[in-house]
């Protein structure tokens, strides 16, 4: 290795995003999708793809941490980067739901127990770090972004998991039931609170063409995920939580499919507004993963939700949409594959 790829590689590792293990979301989510359409030499390759991509991008974030520990640190109290360690989580568990689906059970338990526990220390950190801490300017709704939501994604990717592993592990039957009702219910509630702080954020403060980033499309992500999880909760054998919830979470998931559903013509207007009206050039950033997750997720949640609740239609739309989820991941891994060339192996500006 020349001395100048090895500068371009160590910038790279300073500035790595904690975000980007959308990457490994939306390739992994995709290829769930592909499975359940019965495209399964499609859906492997995907998985290669999003199982590579998560041992990178563990393995850049260990150098990361203990190369440039400072660089952590200030991302752990940016608003507009904290929240993004949550995309580990939710990587994490759509690796496992997907290895899960070829019978490795013993890798989707693992992969759920670290996801799990990272899920329970950042959930508290994060928000302290991030918005409520010191150094934070106030007010702190000021600060709020589309890269809130991730933290409703973490939250149901572990619902998703949990219940995903229920019917093969039936000793822990009842605590895995638990722990994706528990799980979903947290993340409807950090839906509503993140919902109300970007909200706010957008009509009481000047929203800049620059500042409508993608991660914003995590807010129908964030849903569609809310919506799947729901799905495999009804799907679920009887349990006590479950038994308990069953209705009210059917129903809820109905619901947030719809509002997802009725964010997507908003969300592309507002690419239309950024990019054509004002301008702003479209080149590729580790951010636009937080597009094509939300389009894949969309899909497969309607596929899951037409199943349990006996919806057609949306089963159908859901169809429809994962090819379109595909082709945004196809352009985004060239747009990728392009950007890491040019600036890490060619040195470009």
């Amino acid at each position: 290795m020349t001395s100048g790829l090895r500068i371009r590689l160590q910038h790279a590792v300073h500035g790595l995003t904690p975000g980007y293990f959308a990457l490994v979301m939306a390739s992994g989510i995709i290829s769930v999708g592909m499975h359940l359409a019965g495209r399964s030499a499609l859906s492997a390759v995907l998985l290669v793809v999003c199982a590579t991509s998560f041992v990178v991008l563990v393995a850049l974030t260990g150098w990361r941490i203990v190369a440039y520990r400072a660089a952590v640190v200030d991302d752990f109290t940016d608003p507009g980067r904290g929240f993004g360690f949550f995309t580990f989580i939710a990587g994490a568990n759509v690796l496992g739901v997907r290895l899960g689906m070829d019978g490795h059970h013993a890798l989707a338990t693992g992969l759920l127990a670290v996801a799990g526990a990272t899920w329970l220390v950042l959930g508290y950190v994060i928000p302290w770090t991030a918005v409520l801490g010191r150094a934070q300017r106030r007010p702190v709704v000021a600060t709020a972004n589309g890269t809130w939501f991730i933290w409703v994604v973490a939250s149901q990717s572990v619902a998703v998991a949990a219940a995903s592993l229920e019917p093969v592990l039936a000793t822990f039957r009842d605590g895995l039931a638990a722990l994706a009702v528990f799980s979903w219910s947290v993340g409807v509630f950090l839906y509503a609170a993140a919902g109300v702080f970007v909200a706010a954020r957008l009509m009481m403060y000047d929203l800049r063409p620059v500042d409508l980033t993608p991660p914003y499309w995590v807010a129908m992500g964030a849903g569609a995920i809310t919506v799947l999880a729901g799905a495999r909760i009804v799907e679920m054998a009887d349990a006590p939580m479950v038994h308990a919830t069953r209705g009210l979470v059917a129903g809820a998931s109905v619901a947030f499919w719809a509002f997802a559903t009725w964010l997507v013509p908003a969300l592309v207007a507002a690419g239309w507004w950024r990019h054509r009206t004002h301008r702003v050039p479209l080149a590729y950033e580790a951010s636009q993963w937080g597009i094509v997750f939300p389009l894949g997720m969309y899909a497969v949640a309607g596929i899951y939700l037409g199943r349990a609740d006996d919806l057609p239609v949306v089963g159908a739309i859901g169809a429809a949409g994962l090819w379109v989820a595909f082709a945004a991941w196809l352009l985004a891994l060239v747009a990728m594959v392009r950007h890491v060339f040019r600036t890490v192996v060619r040195g470009a500006r």
